[in-house]
């Protein structure tokens, strides 16, 4: 049955083993059974397993708890969980515990997971393997044992985020307590501080009642409002030991003052401010952070990073990105300007917020600076070669940035992440940066953006000056005017992601070599990337891709896909496009397992595609946003007898048995075959599925 199954794959087992075992037939009935055929209880208890021999599965067996076996109660269930606990290895332990830092039904970053447990020291270094690698394999190791829950996984199979069980992170809370590993103020006095406590995490307003040492403090993480014990500085004088700073998700305005304060913490390691700031300048003292490895800072109004950014040697993630800054006080607008300056004194009154004057200071300081851009990228310094163990650099701003400084990006061989923008870059300054960018052997990753914030297109012509690009690459996103599809991109034999956005691609060179690529798994063409009224996928192109998303391209008139063409495609998604001639030959797509059609989409031949989804051997689903009335150009949507009905949860590529069955229902005995309708009409609010929208 499945409770078998389940644990049989959990141990890495079959059922051909167990049947030429008796014993071992024997014993994982019985283990099934005093799980309580639970599939939390199982897969904590069969990822115990996974790591022993057959012949121990018995001995194990005697130390488990039978409460669930008579009683299947939630304490019964934590006792058999925190023995899955008592058998990780000591390394996985203190990263384990670390998890109890997120607030309830948190989805946590699989990167800022593993960038603070390398902070914290929790990662070993390991011969031949870099730190995040390892950090990577401790992540992987939780998930295999079921401690935490994939919860996006990328095309690649490559975990994004996970979550972890409300059951099993009432353990890690409960443990973590216990130990003094974290503190999680409640605000109702219970919240004893001890000496050795070393890490506090606030949810939300809630605050100490009792002493706290702030000075042995080495990770602080604020989740929603500003903490009441904070309420006069997010970062305390007092805070002279910390290692990890995590402010990515509060809702409260982390201002410049705060900054300059944050700035003069020696010993930090990790630094990540999220979307609600009024940061507009980095202070010199920010070089005095020798041991910093991540600095993230994805919405700013920093517009240059100033020339100590270079003595921080450690540091392998720099994240830098700036807002949409209004115009209140451009001089393109004169009497807008004139007026705010006028007004310019009320903000230094009670009847301006203290979060509004944050926001208008920054802005004031971007015009007396004359840093007005209209670019999300920031400028970067003479000396930004000199950060040899940088892996991940986000965005540079390469027409304010000087030829040198951008000649010095080629110095960055541990590179696997660049971003850049380059409107209003002169030719010579975007093919130094392409001669740079040809030296990075390691990156992975390359984002070119040449759309400004007002909506100006440029042009990435220069691209065509490279001749021999990274070798390992396997995310490409291009956002601006190419026309013609550069010769070099056919070299890219490891790309698996492609995203080309305002590209203006015609037909012909550009299918053929999309097509060529032997490893692209997922392809974006959005916003006029295509300027062709029909996208055919012939025989033999395109063999390994699994998702296409096309949005808006308003030329587009049919999309067609050949006998033998895209073999292993599973998702078309389509938004604001007007396809007159349809989507045809869907029948010759195998694994095909969904259509969404997102808002703003017209197809022809509605019901002659409903009819081809409902026959077609693999069973997909065609997800409609609004009324199939809607959606449908033809004559064919009047009195179709295709049953529409609301959407219930697609499941998700990985299958994951955890995703679908609660902890406390037990598996029933046999699974029952689905006769849900394989055409869904989705209500406007929901959020299932939603269309790639970023600019």
């Amino acid at each position: 049955n499945d409770a078998i199954t389940l644990l049989l794959r959990k141990t890495n087992k079959n059922h051909e083993d167990m049947e030429s075992n008796k014993n071992m037939q024997k014993m994982v009935e019985r283990i099934v059974n005093k799980c309580g055929r639970l599939p939390l209880a199982i897969l904590t208890i069969g990822a115990v397993l996974a790591t022993k021999q057959v012949s121990e599965w018995e001995k194990f067996y005697e130390h488990l708890p039978s409460e669930l076996e008579i009683n299947p109660s939630l304490e019964a269930l934590r006792r058999m969980v925190t023995l899955g606990y008592n058998h990780l290895p000591s390394h996985l332990k203190p990263c384990f515990l670390y998890l109890s830092i997120f607030p309830e039904d948190f989805e946590i970053k699989r990167n800022r997971l593993v960038g603070r447990w390398i902070a914290e020291g929790f990662v070993r270094p390991k011969v031949g393997m870099t730190t995040k690698d390892v950090g990577e394999s401790y992540f992987n190791e939780l998930i295999n044992r079921s401690m935490i829950q994939r919860s996006r996984v990328g095309i690649a199979g490559k975990i994004k985020t996970c979550r972890i069980h409300d059951i099993i992170r009432d353990i890690t809370v409960s443990i973590s307590r216990q130990e003094n590993f974290v503190l999680l103020p409640m605000g109702d006095g219970s919240d004893l501080v001890q000496e050795n406590t070393r890490h506090i995490a606030f949810h939300g307003s809630m605050s100490c009642k009792t002493g706290l040492d702030w000075s042995i403090i080495r990770s602080l993480a604020i989740f929603g409002d500003r903490p009441k014990s904070l309420a006069h500085a997010v970062c305390p004088d007092q805070l002279r030991m910390l290692r990890v700073l995590d402010l990515e998700d509060v809702t409260f305005l982390i201002t410049q003052k705060d900054f300059d304060r944050i700035a003069l913490l020696c010993h930090l390691k990790y630094l990540s401010i999220g979307y609600s700031s009024s940061i507009y300048s980095l202070p010199r003292s920010i070089g005095k952070l020798q041991g910093l490895q991540t600095l993230n800072m994805p919405s700013t109004y920093i517009a240059a990073l100033p020339s100590e950014i270079s003595k921080l040697q450690c540091l392998h993630t720099l994240r830098c990105r700036r807002k949409f800054v209004s115009d209140n006080f451009s001089l393109n607008h004169p009497m807008k300007c004139i007026t705010n300056t006028i007004c310019l004194p009320k903000v230094f009154t009670p009847l301006v917020s203290r979060d509004d004057r944050a926001k208008q200071i920054a802005e004031l300081h971007m015009a007396t600076k004359s840093c007005w851009c209209k670019s999300f990228g920031v400028k970067v310094p003479k000396g930004i070669g000199k950060l040899r163990d940088l892996q991940v650099l986000e965005y540079v701003d390469i027409r304010r940035t000087s030829s040198r400084a951008i000649k010095e990006l080629g110095q960055l061989s541990k590179l696997r992440k660049l971003g850049v923008t380059t409107n209003g870059s002169t030719k010579e300054k975007c093919k130094i940066l392409y001669a740079a960018i040809e030296k990075l052997s390691s990156l992975q990753s390359l984002h070119v953006d040449a759309v400004l914030f007002s909506g100006i297109i440029g042009t990435l012509e220069c691209l065509d000056s490279i001749s021999s690009p990274p070798p390992l690459l396997r995310t490409l996103r291009l956002n601006g005017s190419l026309e013609e599809m550069p010769n070099w991109i056919e070299q890219l034999t490891h790309l698996k992601k492609f995203d080309l956005r305002r590209s203006k691609l015609k037909e012909g060179k550009t299918m053929l070599i999309l097509g060529a690529l032997p490893n692209l798994m997922v392809l974006y063409l959005y916003r006029n990337a295509y300027l062709g009224e029909k996208l055919v996928f012939k025989t033999g192109a395109f063999p390994n891709l699994r998702t296409l998303c096309i949005y808006e391209l308003d030329q587009l008139r049919e999309i067609r896909f050949e006998d033998g063409s895209s073999p292993l495609l599973e998702k078309i998604e389509i938004g604001k496009c007007r396809l007159e001639s349809g989507i045809i030959g869907i029948i010759h797509l195998p694994k095909l397992k969904e259509i969404p059609i997102t808002y703003g989409s017209k197809v022809a031949g509605l019901g002659q595609l409903e009819g081809e989804v409902n026959t077609h051997p693999n069973r997909p689903v065609l997800l409609m946003y609004s009324d199939r009335r809607y959606h449908d150009l033809g004559a064919e949507a009047e009195g179709s007898s295709i049953e529409v009905q609301t959407a219930d949860p697609v499941p998700d590529a990985e299958g994951s048995v955890t995703v679908a069955v609660e902890a406390t229902d037990p598996l029933p005995e046999q699974e029952g075959e689905s006769s849900q309708s394989q055409v869904i009409t989705l209500t406007t609010n929901d959020r299932s599925v939603t269309p790639y929208m970023a600019a």
